[in-house]
């Protein structure tokens, strides 16, 4: 099967995601954007209430159907309180250090319109507060947002039409290096996206048929811990998340390739699934590792915390300083986008997950060790 990833329409594709700034809680305008492109790959957008997408990538039978979901919504900010000097207090939107916001340039979502500001430390002039600058806290109490705008109290504030709760959005400073390296934050999980894209657009032109459906879902809240909690559906047999791998000190994640996750703090992954995406890897000369991440969650977690009975397996594209100045390698897109599309063109191999609920026959079978004799 001659099946190729289209690099330079996965990088076209990643840098319009990353332009549209989509914090959880303000995903509107992206689901509008990649309802569009899923549109120009012949696909249907179907929106759920708050706007997660399904669409539908035919196959030869629906029951045992497979799935394949990634999250479009990033880390972000909400202003806490409004300081007595005119600057904005601010909590997190998802789980992020402080330390990776000194400096950001952002844009506070306001009632009149967005305006344009930079997150600093309290103490932000060396040339006035000397070596206490450097011994300064760390953490969302120990930051604030300053606008560029003449303010300096909380009723000028509110003359902009600044508010408690209004949405920072965090620009993401992208770079796109010419030796395969894309530099940005909110790569996590817009990257994922992209390699989805980039694998429905290489079955598409391969025109094969899958042997089930295969449903891709795009998720908008998996930062904050319930993503995938509404979107399934009752045929779905077997999910696989797309997320990004940590690549870091004590962990097997690498920038090239796909790094395929063998459980995270929820526990191991399916046996089953995640061997037959380690098998796909093999046969396909897929360059591949394998991990585990402790402190570490995707949207498989929560579709099965919501009730879906279905196998799940995780795949990732290794993510230096994860969650802070992001830096991945198109190596490990391409390689994650091939596997995507191999998995959902594979063979069916446990025939019985067709059905809900079923005796035993058919069921899998683990290798176990030998018992020894007494």
């Amino acid at each position: 099967m001659s099946l190729k990833i289209d690099a330079d329409y996965l990088c076209r594709e990643l840098a319009a995601l990353l332009a549209i700034p989509s914090p959880t809680g303000m995903t509107d305008e992206i689901i509008h954007h990649l309802s569009g492109r899923l549109g120009d790959l012949g696909l249907e957008a179907t929106l759920t209430r708050r706007g997660a997408i399904r669409t539908r990538l035919a196959g030869r039978a629906s029951e045992g159907a497979r799935a394949v979901v990634g999250h479009v919504d990033t880390l972000g900010a909400q202003v806490k309180a409004l300081r007595e000097d005119g600057r904005l207090a601010l909590v997190p939107v998802g789980h992020w250090s402080a330390r990776f916001a000194e400096g950001a340039r952002a844009t506070v979502i306001a009632e009149s319109g967005p305006i344009r500001g930079t997150i600093l430390p309290p103490l932000a002039s060396g040339h006035t507060f000397g070596e206490a600058v450097d011994s300064a806290p760390i953490g969302w109490d120990h930051v604030v947002l300053r606008l560029d705008v003449p303010v300096s109290d909380p009723a000028g504030l509110e003359a902009l039409g600044v508010g408690i709760g209004d949405h920072v959005v965090i620009d993401p400073g992208t770079e796109f290096m010419p030796n395969g390296y894309i530099v940005s934050r909110h790569l996590d999980d817009k990257a994922g996206v992209a390699a989805m894209l980039a694998a429905l657009r290489a079955i598409r032109d391969l025109g094969e048929v899958p042997a089930l459906d295969c449903w891709w879902i795009f998720t908008i809240a998996e930062e904050v811990g319930h993503g995938a909690a509404g979107a399934m559906l009752p045929d779905i047999a077997s999910l696989v998340a797309v997320d990004n791998g940590t690549t870091a000190p004590g962990q097997n994640s690498s920038e090239y390739g796909v790094t395929i996750a063998m459980a995270d703090q929820t526990g191991p992954f399916d046996w089953h699934l995640t061997r037959k995406l380690v098998d796909l890897c093999r046969n396909h000369a897929i360059p591949h590792q394998k991990d585990v991440f402790r402190y570490y969650r995707s949207d498989s977690a929560s579709a099965l915390e919501a009730g879906a009975d279905l196998r799940t397996a995780l795949v990732t594209f290794g993510v230096d300083a994860s969650h802070g100045y992001e830096r991945i390698h198109l190596n490990a897109l391409t390689s994650v986008a091939e596997l995507l599309a191999r998995y959902s063109l594979s063979p069916v191999e446990i025939p019985r997950d067709a059905r809900a609920l079923a005796g035993l026959t058919g069921f899998t079978h683990q290798p176990v060790a030998a018992p020894e004799d007494e």
